[in-house]
């Protein structure tokens, strides 16, 4: 050791010195002496001391240079540069000698540098001392540093190389490769879990689906039905109503309105719906609504009614009770017709199929020995009926022929009574009024 302090103190004798210091004895008297540039005269000591620029002068180096103070004078050198105290016994003052680090003695172990009496951690990233690869990372260490390669990176050679996680299959559907990561994407009906890597359905009738009415979630989809009434359009999604009427034309007896998802049945007036398709015929007569006055009778038809005059007898007919007028047989001219007239009244729909019986004649009285025949007196000019006897007191009015309302028919159907063992004849009739409706229904 002895050797390179002798070695080091020949080189800062020869190099970095300065030049013009005055050494003062201890037999030198007590008063001022002048000092050379770069010293001053201490009175304790009784020597010229060494000024202290890096302390004194503000700002004696600029940028990232490091004030260095040395006899008589001051450096500038990087702040990566030490400098080491070098005691010279034939010196006047305390010299101190700034060299580079690497050339330096440093009496702390590699990767530290002294502070006072310690020695403290150099941290090569901060000051740039590492020689790691722009694609590494710097990492201080207790004493040294390391080069490591970020997350989502793999050491090959001395570069960082992106590692491709798809590779591993991290992902239930889909993977995409970032630099340093990656990112998983699910398929169309599906989203990523709190994981980030598994997929699971999503439930789109909750989150506001398209559909217009009702919507069914489905693994990774959903579908869209109607209600009842609507089909669902081509386009998966909206609904649109179904004309019902258009279909069938028997849904309704009368007329089919369709509505929105649905369709009613409507009757014309006079009629009423029976069920939810069929019509039937109001009967204003027991619902009085109808309009009939004051002696008059209320007749119900298809469709609507008549007022039928209390008193239908005619002369020489009088009235002996609500329907039955009678030809007294003291009138002479009641000689040639039937001693009596009932009043009855009915109604038939339109498009009847036929032959139809319609009415039945029943004979109220029989006298013994008497044949009994029935006819059509009157009312039947274009042959739509015709009588079918059924035996000696009864008969059928039969409909002959198709008939389309409405339409009114007033047919006098009479009973002839004869008796040939007394020679005895008469006849009754019965003035039958039928109505035929407007509609087959």
């Amino acid at each position: 050791m002895r050797a390179v302090f002798a070695l080091l103190n020949v080189c800062v004798g020869l190099l970095l010195c300065a030049p013009g210091a005055i050494s003062q004895t201890t037999t030198a008297p007590n008063t001022y002496t002048e000092c050379t540039d770069g010293y001053e005269w201490d009175a304790q000591t009784q020597h010229c001391k060494d000024i202290n620029e890096c302390e004194s002068i503000a700002d004696a180096c600029q940028g990232e240079m490091k004030c260095f103070n040395h006899y008589g004078g001051y450096l500038c050198l990087p702040r990566s540069a030490s400098v080491i105290t070098a005691p010279d016994p034939v010196s006047q003052s305390e010299q101190t000698i700034p060299i580079e680090a690497n050339e330096a003695f440093n009496p702390c172990p590699v990767g530290y540098e002294p502070q006072g009496e310690s020695c403290i951690d150099v941290d090569e990233c901060e000051l740039d001392l590492h020689d790691c690869q722009p694609s590494q990372q710097c990492v201080n260490m207790v004493g040294t540093f390391s080069c490591q390669c970020p997350d989502g990176y793999s050491k090959i050679g001395v570069e960082c190389v992106d590692i491709d996680e798809c590779r591993y299959r991290y992902c239930q559907h889909r993977c995409v490769n970032l630099p340093g990561s990656f990112s998983c994407e699910c398929e169309p009906g599906f989203q990523v879990a709190s994981n980030n890597r598994s997929c699971v359905d999503v439930n789109e009738c909750d989150m506001g689906g398209p559909c217009e009415q009702r919507c069914f979630n489905t693994y990774g989809t959903f579908l869209c039905r109607c209600d009842q009434g609507y089909d669902l359009a081509p386009d998966g999604y909206s609904c649109s109503d179904i004309d019902e009427c258009s279909y069938s034309s028997y849904l309704c007896q009368f007329h089919c309105v369709n509505e929105p998802g649905r369709f009613s049945c409507e009757c014309p007036e006079g009629y009423e719906i029976l069920g939810t398709r069929l019509c039937q015929d109001v009967n204003e007569c027991d619902t009085a609504t109808h309009q009939c006055g004051e002696g008059q009778s209320c007749v119900n038809i298809h469709g609507g009614y008549r007022c039928m005059d209390n008193n239908r007898c005619l002369e020489p007919y009088v009235q002996v009770s609500e329907n039955r007028c009678v030809c007294p047989s003291t009138k002479p001219e009641c000689r040639d017709l039937p001693f009596s007239i009932v009043h009855r009244y009915m109604s038939i729909t339109s498009e009847r199929s036929v032959p139809s019986d319609i009415f039945q004649i029943q004979a109220t009285s029989v006298y013994p020995g008497a044949l009994n025949t029935f006819r059509i007196r009157s009312g039947d000019e274009h042959g739509e009926f015709y009588i079918r006897q059924i035996n000696n007191i009864s008969a059928m009015l039969v409909l002959a022929r198709a008939v389309t309302g409405p339409r009114e028919f007033i047919l006098d159907l009479e009973m002839v009574s004869v008796n040939p063992l007394l020679s005895y004849q008469t006849g009754s009739s019965l003035r039958l009024f039928i109505y035929v409706g407007p509609y087959s229904f």
